[in-house]
């Protein structure tokens, strides 16, 4: 099933889809403590309605601080045939809201957690995700001579010290050029690189923050394209590949065609661990995320919780906050066959093709996290808060690479070990429904949305 590609552009409060005008939702709310307590106001009309608005929104990630306003857009437009777009989403806050946020509260301490902020940002940090998914020990203490690859595409000339940046603000070990920690190379793996681009450059920012908050003490390398078509993107995710690395994320994607097999190959490297995100335009699927040689990683909404767990996860989808036609991506591929892994699972007939996704990990932009990007794109630069399942793909390569296993195909071993994960049971991404179910659907077990459930620790991985 193609995507239902979204104008990749938000205006101030309109959402602008195939010329119609969508209902934005705007998070409302009021000063907590150090939190902020959410509702959802819809504002505008709609020529066709969209989904029903939840009375109330995820809750807000860890030190949302400021006034009651915030809106977000697509970071990059909607691909042209043949190209792919990026995964990120930003969330912007309002005039009085950005204001407030200057004034930074004192830093929180997570129990059990080895890095100490310096500052407290807007959106979850390393220590919040680190917790959530089960990996404060696996963080402090593993990934040491292991590389993660980002790969993107066009270059990020502030790549290196954005990256700094948010390593110093985290407490976590410094990555600088200069030690070898962090590399940044073209598709051809020289570092003569493309030219640069600035809202690719917030998918970098966000790529290697991500990789950082993970896996503290991994290396990490950064592959560029020189363009965004699947055909350079491709070329640079199989030089990554020679790069001597364990795991490579691929935080893009395009609509599938019937030239994407001859990509595969591409992505398909024993040994390393490939991921790619799901989609952030609901139910549908995109590729690579659609290539039986990935770990395709689908989108979560996660709040904090009073359980064992401290943690909840919903599927992120057009009823969990955000607007219509947003959420993340699912389904049943057009093209690629059904990996053995999948078909073992003995499903409900209705779909006898690669079904996305196999993983998950936290995607809405409401329960987002915090990026460093100084490379202004749309006014935007600094602290900033992103969602989409480009948060999801380098958080789950970066726990394949605390767990140093470097056996197996794609995401086959992810289910060889369900227990291992969080299942994810509540919610959709799509407001119509879809046939058979589980492909829009969180169910116990696999689903479309969710996959197997989101990391819990490194024992699925």
């Amino acid at each position: 099933m193609a995507p239902k590609w979204a104008p990749r552009t938000l205006p101030r409060m309109y959402h602008f889809l195939g010329g119609r005008r969508r209902a934005a939702i705007v998070l409302a709310g009021t000063l907590t403590g150090s939190l902020l307590t959410f509702g959802v106001v819809s504002t505008g009309a709609a020529a066709q309605a969209p989904p029903s608005s939840p009375s109330s929104s995820p809750s807000a990630p860890a030190h949302y601080r400021g006034s009651a306003t915030w809106s977000q857009s697509w970071v990059c437009g909607q691909p042209a045939a043949g190209d792919a777009a990026c995964d990120a989403i930003l969330l912007t806050p309002d005039s009085t809201t950005a204001s407030a946020m200057a004034n930074a509260t004192a830093p929180s301490t997570t129990p059990g957690c080895a890095f100490t902020p310096v500052a407290t940002q807007n959106g979850y940090g390393p220590c919040d995700l680190q917790s959530a998914y089960n990996l404060l020990t696996a963080s402090a203490t593993d990934g040491s001579s292991r590389t993660v690859a980002i790969v993107d595409a066009f270059n990020d000339p502030d790549a290196a010290s954005n990256l700094s940046t948010y390593r110093a603000n985290y407490g976590l070990p410094a990555c600088t050029t200069t030690s070898g920690c962090f590399k940044q190379v073209s598709q051809t793996g020289t570092t003569t690189l493309p030219r640069n681009n600035a809202s690719w450059s917030q998918e970098i920012s966000l790529d290697l923050d991500m990789v950082s908050a993970t896996c503290p003490l991994c290396d990490i390398v950064l592959v560029e394209a020189r363009s965004a078509s699947q055909a350079n993107l491709a070329a640079a995710a199989n030089e990554a590949s020679k790069l001597g690395v364990v795991a490579i994320s691929n935080s893009y994607g395009g609509s599938e065609s019937t030239r994407e097999a001859s990509y595969d190959t591409d992505y398909h490297h024993a040994g390393i661990a490939v991921t790619a995100s799901a989609g952030d335009s609901d139910y549908g699927v995109e590729y690579p995320a659609a290539s039986p040689f990935v770990t395709s990683v689908g989108g979560t909404s996660l709040s904090t919780a009073v359980n064992a767990r401290g943690w909840t996860e919903t599927v992120w989808g057009p009823t969990t906050g955000g607007v219509a036609d947003e959420g993340t991506g699912s389904g049943c591929s057009t093209v690629e066959p059904q990996p053995k892994w999948q078909t073992a699972l003995g499903l409900p007939a209705g779909c006898s093709k690669r079904i996305v996704a196999d993983v998950s990990a936290v995607a809405n932009p409401y329960t987002g996290v915090a990026v460093y990007d100084s490379f202004a794109y749309q006014g935007s630069s600094g602290w900033l808060v992103f969602g989409g399942t480009s948060v999801a793909s380098p958080l789950v390569a970066s726990v394949y690479a605390l767990s140093g296993v470097t056996t197996g195909s794609g995401a086959s071993i992810a289910y060889k070990h369900p227990s291992d994960l969080f299942d994810v049971t509540s919610g959709t991404n799509s407001s119509s429904g879809c046939t058979p179910a589980y492909l829009c659907t969180a169910e116990v077990g696999y689903d479309g949305p969710t996959g197997l459930g989101t990391p819990d620790g490194t024992g699925a991985f």
